[in-house]
């Protein structure tokens, strides 16, 4: 893994965890540099903060790409959705506005470290800021990815908004990603964020056929009075990870949510 630019203290939080790992981490005083290690070595991810010393970062990222097309970039930088948007375009691993969280940042790598097969999980289809859509590849890998990005594009709301709402989105796209994609990676949901002056709206849609809510045994929506872990006992019969409270915790995050007919979309607003 080479860094650039990213400053001491996010080296030496991340120096411990790649030493486990058995990877070397080396640093690079500026983007030529860098760029100079990409050509003559073999390099697995690259994390370039928002200069890299008189090249910026994301024409770092194309130039890097240029050189080894396969290889992870995570950027680090201010918080600009249009920054943030050009990153996932371009194909950046993932983006984190400074200053930087080291355990954050940690996290994230460990997860690209660990990705396979990860340069399409994430498909633009509208890069507006007013108006977002991502076709999501139903991995769980994808649903993480997808979730840090949202929480990047709303950094200027007030920090207990933005993690209500990215904590029903990962919820609710989780439950599409599992219950419609069947973990298929063949097959994706699709995620759009609509921003207002007033509010926000998140629509997520899965490939699937959809669900009614008269019989929902995996859900703590069904539980019957006097038994609250009766969608536990059910999910762990069927071989489904722990959880079914996605649904009824995200309703108390947002201010209004909606499934169509079908059951396989769902809208939500959060009132700003």
């Amino acid at each position: 893994m080479l860094l650039v630019d990213t400053g001491p203290v996010l080296a030496e939080a991340l120096a411990p965890a790649l030493s486990r790992e058995n990877r070397a981490l080396e640093t690079a005083p500026d983007g030529p540099h860098a760029l100079d290690r990409l050509r003559a070595g073999d390099w697995e991810l690259l994390v370039a903060g928002p200069n890299a010393n008189g090249l910026d970062s994301l024409e770092l990222l194309r130039r890097a790409r240029a050189i080894r097309p396969d290889l992870k970039v995570i950027l680090t930088g201010e918080s600009d959705p249009l920054r943030v948007l050009t990153a996932l375009r371009s194909r950046a691993f993932s983006y984190f506005h400074r200053p930087v969280a080291p355990a954050a940042l940690v996290d994230m790598v460990q997860q690209a470290l660990a990705a396979a097969s990860w340069k399409n999980d994430l498909r633009v289809v509208s890069a507006r800021r007013e108006w977002i859509t991502i076709e999501v590849r139903c991995r769980l890998q994808a649903v993480e990815r997808t979730t840090h990005y949202l929480r990047e594009f709303l950094a200027d709301l007030p920090a207990q908004a933005c993690e209500d709402v990215a904590i029903a989105f990962r919820e609710l796209l989780m439950n599409a990603v599992e219950h419609g994609g069947k973990y298929d990676p063949h097959k994706r949901a699709r995620v759009s964020l609509v921003r207002t002056s007033r509010a926000l709206i998140v629509h997520i849609a899965d490939p699937g056929t959809g669900f009614s809510f008269d019989f929902l045994p995996n859900s703590a929506l069904s539980n019957p009075a006097g038994s609250p872990t009766q969608h536990a006992e059910f999910r762990a019969g069927h071989g489904q990870r722990p959880g079914g409270f996605g649904i009824l915790m995200s309703r108390q995050l947002v201010d209004d949510l909606i499934y169509n007919e079908r059951g396989n979309a769902v809208l939500f607003m959060k009132y700003l």
